[in-house]
């Protein structure tokens, strides 16, 4: 992670941004530790990385390096400050000896250092749980990516194993969920292509229902456009009572859900229905898939608004985060249905028909079907 300005900087940029609390918490623990070496060894697992400022990180990590002195001698002779100062500045050159007075001068007790190295490491786990969130939505909005759904699963594993490890290093209070107001959630892709791909498989699932049987797993809230998941429902129904299937029947059906409303005619809609290209199966996947990278994008959305808000502890950060992670779950598990490998021919059940999934051949979008948004 990038760490934040260096505090021994020149005092007449006035444009910068005032300190972070996390930054006076790290001058208050680099100054116990300059009055107290001791101290060091009561920290833990504090590492260098976990601090917000490079040149805070320098010193704490010459700390680590150079043997502490005898508590005796320090409290007469500066040599071992001295000796953290050349240690650290072939990583920050521009520490300077006034800066360890400073660093001194921030500490109001010394006692208090492991408190300040809580803060610290908390600060940094959300630092770092903000930076899982960015890889989730930047993997999730890849366009570039051979097989996007595996890997956004396995980012989501990624972050979710970051928060198991969190959860073992801060204990758990009352109180426990984010306090941040959620902004809205960004609308869902609703772009010509999966229109179009939601529209054909809407007609190839009407030429051929019998295969709507083995697609439990794609649900009405996976479509872009509310009227193709209220058709998608017509078909499953018509399918679930064994009601014959066809343009006239789903046009019956749409006509009984109010569905012939808000410009769409009965011609529109049997146009809409009437060019199947391919498998159901094939467009659904596509549907699914596209579904899963939106809601997990939506997830990466809401654990950034959590780690924006420093007031959100880090068990906080960890309860709200595992929520919003677990509606990737019910996606997960049905992506993982539609894609299993089928049974072997010998041993499936022999049907009319079977499309092949791999998809219809190159062509375009049937022209008659008008979109409605």
């Amino acid at each position: 992670m990038p760490h934040t300005t260096d505090p021994y900087e020149d005092d007449d940029l006035d444009d910068l941004p005032p300190p972070q609390a996390v930054h006076h918490a790290e001058q208050a623990l680099l100054g116990a530790l300059f009055l107290a070496p001791h101290r060091l060894a009561d920290l833990g697992g504090l590492e260098a990385d976990h601090f917000s400022s490079h040149a805070h990180a320098m010193l704490f990590a010459a700390m680590r390096t150079v043997p502490p002195p005898a508590p005796e001698t320090h409290r007469t002779d500066p040599t071992w400050l001295n000796t953290v100062l050349d240690a650290a500045r072939p990583e920050a050159p521009g520490l300077a000896a006034s800066y360890l007075h400073t660093l001194i001068e921030a500490c109001p007790w010394p006692q208090h250092a492991v408190t300040y190295a809580r803060m610290i490491r908390s600060d940094h786990a959300r630092r770092m749980l903000g930076m899982h969130a960015e890889r989730l939505a930047q993997t999730a909005t890849d366009a570039t990516l051979p097989n996007p759904a595996a890997t956004v699963l396995a980012q989501a594993d990624t972050l979710g194993q970051f928060l198991e490890d969190l959860s073992g290093q801060f204990a758990p209070h009352p109180g426990s969920l984010p306090r941040r107001v959620l902004r809205e959630a960004p609308a869902g892709d609703s772009g010509e292509e999966a229109l179009d791909e939601e529209r054909l498989l809407l007609a190839t699932a009407t030429a051929h229902p019998a295969e709507l049987r083995d697609m439990r797993w794609l649900m009405p809230e996976d479509f872009t456009l509310p009227q193709h998941a209220a058709l998608w429902q017509c078909l499953t129904s018509l399918v679930h009572r064994g009601d014959p299937v066809d343009p006239v029947t789903v046009l019956w059906e749409a006509q009984h859900r109010g569905l012939l409303a808000d410009g769409l005619t009965p011609s529109d809609l049997m146009a809409l229905i009437s060019t199947p290209v391919g498998s159901p199966e094939h467009w659904g996947e596509k549907i699914l898939q596209r579904a899963l990278l939106a809601h997990a994008h939506t997830v990466a959305t809401r654990i950034t608004a959590y780690t924006e808000d420093p007031a959100n502890t880090p068990h906080q950060l960890i309860t709200g985060s595992r929520r919003a992670l677990a509606g990737l779950t019910a996606l997960r598990t049905r992506w993982q249905c539609a894609t299993a490998t089928p049974p072997s021919t010998a041993t499936r059940t022999p049907r009319a028909s079977v499309l092949p999934r791999a998809g219809p051949p190159p062509r375009t979008a049937p022209p008659a079907a008008r979109s409605f948004r």
